[in-house]
């Protein structure tokens, strides 16, 4: 069931790569996940040096260890990628202006009706706004028009390293902007893996959206990390990007829709139940059965036509 014309669709892997696996291989050198089990050894070893590194970074300076843990979750991509083709897709580009000169390159798809609800929708690791293209115009197709933003770091975006406070102010830019520029629609806001995270924060503050949607999310960093092979490192003790969504959500407002695959190899499916659990407000969770990270409203389509329809209360 997996969409050969996404990134990261053969593997399944691309974002566990950046978030977690990356963060452990870059500090240790050591094989990542899947490539052997770490000898008892070496485990104690490496949870020596871990230890070291930790009071290291904590007489070093906090900003430098932030800026080193953003690059490894976000690993931002300027290049297109290789399946893009600007033919095919008929964007309109916009630029969002985020302060001190810099700008936030952003894609309008214009939607099949004027009244089209216009959906804001957010990216996750690696692969810039050219990665998500068919999933993009999915949402098209879905009766939406689309408003998509690269964050800063990625794509044509302001040349400056991502973090996670950087990429909640983005997004909350790029959602004024979309509500400015279409005004009088129902606005929603999309999140797909790293993106959900960003999203549930930016529901948080802006409580007027008319629903939250969140795609193969994780519920926290330190959960990926604890879910991976290197959950013995005491990486939690230095993490400064937390992207905690669990704790976040039971704080939103709006209606909120859950997807996740169950052959999710790169967030695991029960954290997509462990998110649904938490939300309070007006719910939905599609269980899509058989798919992978990349794929899911190719896959349950019609699945998310209905629970749209009824959720958000949109016409048919």
């Amino acid at each position: 069931m997996e969409n050969r014309e996404e990134p990261g669709d053969r593997s399944d892997r691309g974002d566990r790569r950046g978030a977690v696996r990356g963060l452990a291989r870059d500090r240790h050198g050591l094989p990542a996940e899947g490539q052997g089990a770490v000898p008892r050894s070496l485990r104690l070893k490496v949870a020596g040096s871990a230890a070291a590194l930790v009071a290291g970074l904590l007489i070093g300076g906090c900003a430098y260890l932030s800026e080193k843990q953003a690059e490894l979750i976000f690993r931002p991509s300027k290049d297109a990628w290789r399946g893009y083709s600007a033919e095919r897709y008929p964007f309109e580009e916009h630029w969002v202006p985020i302060g001190e000169g810099q700008k936030l390159h952003a894609w309008y798809l214009k939607g099949d009706r004027a009244d089209a609800p216009v959906v804001l929708y957010l990216h996750g690791a690696r692969w810039n706004l050219t990665g998500s293209v068919t999933r993009i115009d999915r949402w098209r197709q879905l009766g939406f028009a689309v408003f998509a933003v690269d964050y800063r770091g990625f794509g044509k975006s302001a040349d400056v390293a991502p973090t996670e406070a950087y990429a909640y102010e983005d997004a909350q830019a790029a959602y004024d902007y979309m509500a400015n520029a279409y005004p009088n629609r129902k606005h929603f806001i999309v999140g797909h893996s790293l993106g959900g995270a960003i999203a549930t924060e930016l529901a948080m503050r802006r409580p007027d959206a008319s629903g939250l949607v969140l795609e193969a999310t994780f519920t926290s960093v330190r959960d990926m990390i604890s879910e991976s092979s290197w959950g013995f490192l005491p990486v939690g003790l230095i993490l400064t990007q937390e992207f905690n969504t669990l704790a976040k959500l039971p704080e939103v407002k709006v209606p909120v829709l859950i997807t996740h695959g169950t052959r999710d190899s790169i967030v695991p499916y029960s954290m997509g139940e462990r998110l649904f659990e938490a939300v309070k407000s007006p719910k939905r969770f599609i269980k899509v059965e058989g798919a992978g990270h990349h794929n899911l409203s190719g896959a349950a389509f019609e699945e998310y036509r209905q629970a749209l329809q009824e959720l958000f209360k949109l016409k048919g």
